[in-house]
């Protein structure tokens, strides 16, 4: 609400218009969702998604796009942080997420990962997800340079890296969620730091 006039602002209903998405998806899946189950997880009427969507596909793409700013807009790191310490903070979020107040981390991957099932034959979906996935590579990519360029680094392909981390970050949330290894995230973090992250330091 608006402290200035108690009526919601559009990113309010927005937000909880998306809410109801997480909420309606996590019980009836993408398949068989339709809007009427996201009115009915919110207190509003159904009417303000018609009015702000056209349709199912118009609101899922919206929600997608929320989906991925939550996670993109939830790593903070100042300028002393160091390489090491940056990369460990990116891998960690997206290994294991940032809180949030409803519906946990994993919930929120559930949800995020049958949406990545249904993109191979939706083109436009499969562009949103292609970006976020050049994104966050790329922000891993940009990390390891930097540390090659302060010299806390040996000199590596830089994009390869970030490459490889983001493949087995993907890995184990996907075999986390499928398969339900639970053990999967803690798994991938150890094998990332002995494997992948200790072979960045220049031999002694």
């Amino acid at each position: 609400m608006s402290e200035s006039d108690g009526q919601s602002t559009p990113q309010d209903t927005r937000e909880v218009i998306m809410e109801a998405t997480f909420r309606a998806l996590s019980k009836h899946g993408y398949k068989d969702l339709r809007v009427r189950n996201i009115g009915e997880e919110m207190d509003m009427s159904r009417q303000v998604i018609h009015y702000h969507f056209d349709g199912k596909y118009d609101l899922i793409s919206s929600f997608l796009e929320y989906i991925i700013d939550q996670y993109e807009g939830s790593v903070e790191v100042d300028d002393e942080t160091d390489p090491r310490t940056e990369l460990d903070v990116r891998i960690d979020r997206c290994l294991f997420g940032p809180e949030f107040d409803d519906f946990s981390h994993w919930d929120r991957m559930k949800v995020y990962h049958e949406l990545y099932a249904y993109a191979q034959n939706d083109a436009e979906h499969r562009a949103l997800f292609n970006e976020h996935y050049d994104r966050l590579r790329e922000s891993i990519s940009t990390v390891i340079e930097d540390g090659i360029e302060q010299g806390a680094f040996r000199d590596v392909d830089a994009d390869l890296m970030g490459q490889l981390i983001t493949d087995v970050i993907h890995a184990a949330r996907g075999r986390r969620i499928a398969l339900g290894h639970e053990d999967a995230p803690d798994e991938a973090k150890r094998a990332v730091n002995d494997f992948i992250l200790d072979s960045l330091y220049p031999p002694q």
